[in-house]
């Protein structure tokens, strides 16, 4: 399996988590990383070839681009090779009526 096929697997697997309300554990989002540099260290792939792809497989599960769900400058927030593992924020309810 190449590095770019497998990389597909795993943002796949962890965008459906946060789709589905879930913890994506740091292992995951660390290794996926970790391929990520390792594509651009041997050639395998650019920057932004493997952007374009996390960027197709966010839009193929959670139905939106990144820029649409962290804005237009989310590559500020989170340098390659960082994932943008955002989950929803959970609902808050008051505790009391204060």
């Amino acid at each position: 399996m190449m590095l770019i096929e497998l990389l597909e697997l795993r943002w796949h697997e962890i965008f459906q988590r946060l789709e589905a309300g879930d913890v994506v554990p740091p292992t995951l989002q660390l290794r996926a990383e970790g391929i990520m540099e390792a594509a651009v260290a041997t050639g395998e792939a650019s920057e932004s070839a493997l952007l374009d792809a996390m960027e197709n497989a966010h839009r193929q599960v959670r139905g939106m681009s990144i820029a649409n769900q962290l804005g237009k400058d989310w590559h500020q927030l989170y340098p390659f090779p960082q994932i943008p593992a955002v989950a929803q924020r959970a609902p808050v309810y008051p505790s009391t009526r204060d």
